[in-house]
């Protein structure tokens, strides 16, 4: 299935890794022009190059998400250079490792809502105005399992994941009458940097059964796309061979 969205202009956080990148490269394969946000140059450098090579137009924002500043400047590069964004994909996050709450450091606390949480509130608020103007926005905020269940360990993680949810559902009611829609994936184990950082699990053999960030990205873009018209204000599991019913293996991705 063509999923064209030549002419799209498309805002991607966390773009330089993981279901990120892949999520940059895939809608410039189908013709959009990007905008991508990393944390380093080197890395944001890399992704750039490689929509180039596609023959895509991509800017670049070196941002750090946990200030209220990149945000706005994200926001304003996005419509100073490309005069308006159709599809804004709200994925970077923070996945820390496991500990408990009585244990947990309040400056990580922080800095995990800050950027899982916050920074794509306040990143939808500031292009909102612009889709509305337009009556015309596809959004899509990517969640997490883990956001779907308590469970020992990264309660931070959980709980800023389950406000996502909860934030999509209510800016989907908010902005139903102006041609936007509102989504959001809960992806379970996905083999990312992120994921094997954040697990303990550097090998092959430890990642068999995760999913692939490519499967993660085609949900993104079928959801970005006019085949997703009546789709909105919805929570979409992705859990591949992750789904806990299967099991209660750790190791294949439930957080």
């Amino acid at each position: 299935m063509s999923l064209s969205f030549k002419n799209k202009v498309v805002v991607v956080t966390g773009a330089t890794k993981g279901i990120g990148r892949a999520t940059a490269i895939a809608f410039a394969k189908e013709g959009a022009s990007i905008l991508a946000t990393g944390r380093t140059g080197r890395e944001l450098d890399s992704v750039s190059k490689t929509i180039k090579r596609l023959g895509s137009k991509i800017i670049s924002v070196q941002a750090d998400l946990s200030e209220e500043e990149s945000i706005e400047k994200i926001a304003k590069t996005a419509l100073d250079k490309f005069g308006h964004v159709d599809i804004l994909i709200n994925n970077a996050a923070i996945i820390h490792k496991s500990q408990n709450l009585v244990d947990f450091d309040i400056d990580v606390l922080h800095m995990v809502f800050k950027v899982n949480l916050l920074s794509p509130v306040l990143l939808t608020k500031a292009l909102l105005p612009d889709m509305i103007r337009r009556k015309y926005g596809k959004i899509v905020n990517i969640s997490s399992i883990g956001g779907k269940r308590g469970g020992k360990g990264r309660s931070a993680y959980r709980m800023t994941k389950a406000a996502l949810i909860n934030f999509t559902e209510s800016i989907a009611a908010e902005v139903n009458l102006h041609g936007i829609s509102v989504n959001c994936i809960c992806p379970g184990g996905t083999d990312t940097e992120g994921f094997r950082s954040a697990f303990n699990t550097p090998n092959i053999e430890q990642n068999k059964n995760l999913m692939k960030p490519e499967e993660i990205s085609d949900l993104i873009l079928f959801l970005s796309s006019e085949k997703a018209s009546s789709i909105t204000g919805t929570s979409i599991n992705a859990y591949g061979q992750t789904n806990p019913i299967f099991d209660s293996d750790p190791s294949k991705g439930k957080v």
